[in-house]
């Protein structure tokens, strides 16, 4: 019985970026890589199964030709959330089982490592309280300065947790959080920043899906604003666990939405070497 599903979000269109999910990065359309990462987190996760969620049939017909699975999801759908919960139910209803965590790896992040998920797992296993688990990775100050440099040209890549001192997120922003006043002074009081990266991966409690859409919308997730629809739970009051990870020396790019962002991971991977995902 399927106790896990990984579900990837691929929507065809971008502004910045069309057809995004089957761009290549060195010679590998995004979908497929990570598609690769969802196999190799489910051979380290028991009862896990994962499905490609896209809106478009090229998309559908990569994947089938690939034997990656995959399901149509409505093209209005407003979010990956949202795409997620529409897929979870397709998934349901052709296999009659029902997950008790969905875990929601977007499409547009292909350098996750697939610890991540087993990760988020194992936090929901330890403690279940929380709505949401999500991964971030603590910034040391080279970390630091090289995502605020990156936002120079592309700005809005890129997203930053605050958190209480259980680790339950308190608020999610597209700028540098939190900001520091004197950064000589902060330098000297640690070798890590006070900031902390979000890994764009979200693992909910079968329950929490379902209650997504019926959710107040924030007006922090308008695509005018921050355009995080995670900002959805906070509004509504929901606990959203943050999840310390290990990226495994690799940058923590989470979302590739631009010709810069593909050229920056083409990077990465030419220089750390190709991520051991499996086949």
């Amino acid at each position: 019985m399927a106790r896990v599903l990984i579900v990837i979000p691929a929507r065809y269109h971008s502004t910045r970026l069309p057809g995004k999910p089957l761009v290549k990065i060195r010679g590998v359309a995004m979908v497929e890589r990570v598609a690769r990462v969802a196999a190799a987190a489910c051979r380290d996760v028991t009862g896990c199964t994962y499905v490609v969620a896209t809106d478009h049939a090229a998309i559908e017909r990569f994947c089938r030709e690939r034997e990656i699975p995959v399901v149509m999801t409505p093209g209005d759908c407003r979010d990956g959330t949202e795409r997620c919960l529409h897929a979870t139910v397709e998934v349901e209803r052709v296999t009659g089982e029902t997950p008790r965590l969905v875990v929601n790896l977007q499409g547009d992040n292909p350098l996750c490592p697939p610890p991540v998920v087993r990760d988020l797992v194992r936090a929901w296993e330890e403690d279940p309280g929380a709505a949401v688990y999500t991964p971030c990775t603590r910034l040391d100050w080279e970390a630091y300065d090289a995502l605020a440099e990156a936002k120079k040209t592309t700005p809005y890549s890129g997203t930053t947790v605050l958190v209480d001192k259980f680790m339950n997120a308190l608020a999610f922003s597209k700028g540098m959080l939190p900001v520091i006043r004197r950064p000589g002074e902060a330098r000297r009081l640690s070798a890590f920043s006070p900031a902390r990266r979000h890994v764009g991966v979200y693992a909910y409690s079968r329950e929490t899906l379902a209650r997504y859409a019926t959710l107040d919308p924030s007006p922090l997730e308008r695509p005018e604003i921050e355009g995080l629809e995670q900002t959805r739970f906070l509004y509504n009051g929901l606990k959203v666990r943050v999840v310390e990870v290990d990226l495994q020396g690799l940058e923590a790019i989470t979302g590739v939405d631009s010709a810069e962002d593909v050229a920056r991971v083409e990077e990465i991977l030419a220089r750390r070497g190709e991520p051991d995902a499996g086949p």
